[in-house]
């Protein structure tokens, strides 16, 4: 058992992340998959923003939300893989109690920001299809560059108390945690004192967040079908579905596998189940997602061939 040398209440000092236990074999082929899976994932999405930075013709709301939330995929997944590597390689894997928390409190922060940038997008796309002619007076760039400033700092500023609640519980060791990241769940169950208080609260937050995202998604999408399902031309419909239907693939993938973990912790998921979901929605689902945008949407698609064919315009932006 690893713990500091000074017996205090709060006595652990670095927490050991088992990752996924097998033999040094599997763990080097463990690191070169998710090493490549990781490099596409940042190539994937750093071409997504270039391309809305680049191209003229995507610097409209829709693009330039698309555009954040690549980047924000970027930094998500930047928070666990890269320690996940080191892990892959290390003997000892461990993390300090610091970084341990510091990687809790990033992740899950830009976690609840995509939440908030896929509720963005979805008003957008609101907005866009049921009010089209007020569209370009309601989604000024004020308005949009607020929209982006709330879905950038939103999520930092609710998972403080978590992280904090969680952080000041008594941890006396054992300080092995069966996962490849610092997740809550596994932190609250490594401490000395079962606080119910701090389960219940984090529960609660989560439960709020994300029915409430995800439910205000539902709701635009509901409005958004009912208002294309009117369109005379079919060609109209054809289109404004396209431009849905990527997004609400995101939205699948997102909602579908944190609600089965985070809503309520104390369900008591299989550890590799879990294991298995965290790295669904931490690692699978960053990749996926500029692949998702890209291949039905023509105009991504255009732009993207410019960054991949160095095409790239010389004009000041």
């Amino acid at each position: 058992m690893n713990v500091s040398s000074t017996e205090t209440t709060n006595s652990v000092s670095h927490f050991i992340l088992m990752g996924f236990p097998s033999s040094p074999e599997m763990q080097l082929l463990y690191f070169a998959l998710f090493s490549v899976v990781y490099t596409l994932t940042l190539m994937g999405n750093a071409a997504i923003v270039c391309a809305v930075q680049w191209d003229r013709r995507l610097h409209i709301p829709m693009y330039i939300f698309l555009g954040n939330f690549s980047l924000l995929e970027i930094c998500y997944v930047t928070t666990t893989v890269p320690n996940m590597l080191a892990n892959f390689l290390s003997t000892s894997k461990s993390i300090s109690f610091v970084s341990c928390f510091i990687q809790f409190y990033f992740f899950f922060s830009f976690g609840c920001d995509e939440g908030f940038f896929l509720c963005i997008m979805a008003f957008d796309r609101y907005l866009a299809i049921c009010h089209p002619l007020y569209y370009p007076r309601i989604m000024t760039k004020q308005l949009y560059t607020g929209l982006v400033i709330f879905g950038w700092s939103c999520g930092f500023i609710l998972f403080l108390t978590p992280v904090v609640l969680i952080s000041q519980l008594p941890y006396c060791g054992p300080n092995t945690i069966n996962h490849f990241m610092c997740d809550p769940v596994p932190l609250m169950l490594l401490s000395c004192s079962e606080d119910t208080t701090t389960q219940f609260i984090y529960s609660t937050f989560n439960a709020v967040f994300m029915i409430g995202t995800f439910l205000f998604i539902l709701c635009s999408y509901a409005l958004v079908i009912v208002a294309v399902l009117r369109m005379p031309s079919a060609a109209s419909k054809h289109k404004a579905f396209s431009t849905c239907a990527s997004h609400l693939a995101v939205v699948t993938l997102f909602y579908g596998s944190i609600m089965v973990m985070y809503v309520s912790p104390g369900s008591g998921h299989p550890v590799q189940v879990q294991k298995i979901v965290t790295l669904f929605y931490s690692v699978i689902t960053p990749f996926c997602n500029p692949l998702i945008y890209s291949l039905r949407n023509k105009e991504m698609k255009t732009a993207l061939r410019k960054v991949f064919g160095m095409e790239i315009p010389v004009h000041k932006i």
